[in-house]
């Protein structure tokens, strides 16, 4: 099978357009041990916004939580993860997802949002990044992270440089323009990319890790479905996208240690589970730093940990019960089936689902 199709049959029904495409087995409300669901049955609005990547999979926990909750109207605004963290901290929103953690100065402005209980943040979805392509002829591609720096750095600008021609032995490659396309919105992807060839690509990228793309020249597009619309519509791009929105894409091999692996929900898992936890923040902060340099067999470095962030103490009873609720779905085993049915993404481990569940447990209202 080829990389190509490989990942289609990994993405799936990814563009669907509402609930009806998501096949799960939901547990009723008062049969659940765990999911924040049990229980009272709940009415009102919970607004979130943020990452695009976490688009497909919200489709997935919008459909199943209204199983749960059908008085609960849930809604998500893929703005980018830089839009949902500025909401959220603004006080706009109950909720952000965030494709990168908050950052010192975010943290000292979610301590003022919050208050002094500060804010949780939950790695609830778990996505490799694509490196997608469109190259007529070429169905299967290998590439080295300093190769990979090198492509997007400009300093490779054909594909049958020797570079690229080195990765991909017995390849016939065209002597065609490579057009690199990135991300124009400020975005977690881009970070979680840019953090990568910056550890990686070693001294082939010279740049530092940033939401906003560091290097001028190239395309830019709006979102993760930008990106992979611009790729789409030429010959010779390569772009960087959520492995849920790839489509029918070509995807890169990315050289791990002495092999090349393709970006899988496993491979994701795997290098996550070889990651530990950022030190020094708050009780219920379980932000994850990720191991970029990896050489593990199976493991995909290119790796997206996207999170939920919220209070661990809002102003209104009501909107704290609904974040709950909602977080404790998202985190159960029937949320991540959920997601991943949707979305090709990683469930949780079981480790990482009992951490979540203590913040989730110490969601309260102040009034």
């Amino acid at each position: 099978m080829t990389a190509r199709r490989k990942v289609a049959a990994a993405a799936g029904a990814v563009v669907v357009a509402g609930a009806a495409a998501v096949v799960a087995t939901y547990v009723p409300p008062n049969e659940r041990i765990q999911g924040g669901t049990a229980g009272e049955q709940l009415a009102g609005d919970l607004v979130g916004a943020g990452a695009s990547s976490q688009q497909a999979a919200m489709q997935g926990w919008q459909a199943g939580y209204a199983g749960a909750q059908p008085g609960v109207s849930l809604s998500y605004d893929p703005v980018g993860s830089g839009g949902g963290r500025e909401q959220f901290l603004a006080g706009g929103i109950a909720f952000a997802g965030s494709d990168a953690a908050l950052d010192e100065e975010e943290l000292a402005q979610a301590t003022e949002r919050c208050g002094p209980a500060g804010v949780f943040e939950l790695p609830n979805y778990i996505s490799p990044i694509a490196v997608v392509y469109n190259l007529d002829g070429v169905d299967e591609l290998h590439l080295s992270p300093e190769t990979l720096a090198r492509v997007f750095d400009q300093q490779i600008t054909v594909w049958n440089d020797p570079a690229v021609a080195a990765d991909n032995p017995g390849v016939d490659l065209p002597a065609v323009a490579i057009t690199p396309v990135n991300r124009s919105d400020e975005s977690g992807t881009t970070e979680n990319f840019t953090e990568y060839l910056a550890a990686a690509g070693s001294e082939a990228w010279p740049h530092e890790p940033d939401g906003d793309w560091p290097r001028e020249g190239g395309e830019a597009a709006q979102g993760n479905s930008g990106v992979v619309a611009a790729v789409a519509a030429g010959n010779g791009t390569i772009g960087y996208a959520d492995l849920s929105q790839a489509r029918d894409l070509g995807v890169a091999a990315i050289g791990v240690g002495e092999e090349f692996v393709l970006p899988t929900s496993e491979a994701a898992a795997a290098v996550v589970e070889n990651s530990k936890t950022l030190e020094g923040r708050g009780e219920y902060d379980f932000a994850i730093e990720l191991n970029r340099n990896t050489t593990g067999s199976g493991q995909y470095p290119i790796v997206l940990v996207s999170y939920h962030i919220g209070c661990v103490e809002y102003a209104e009873q009501l909107t704290a019960d609904l974040v709950r609720s909602f977080m404790g779905y998202v985190i159960s085993e029937d949320g991540q089936e959920a997601a991943a049915e949707v979305a090709g993404s990683a469930p949780i481990s079981a480790a990482l689902r009992e951490q979540a569940q203590t913040a989730v447990d110490a969601i309260t209202g102040a009034g």
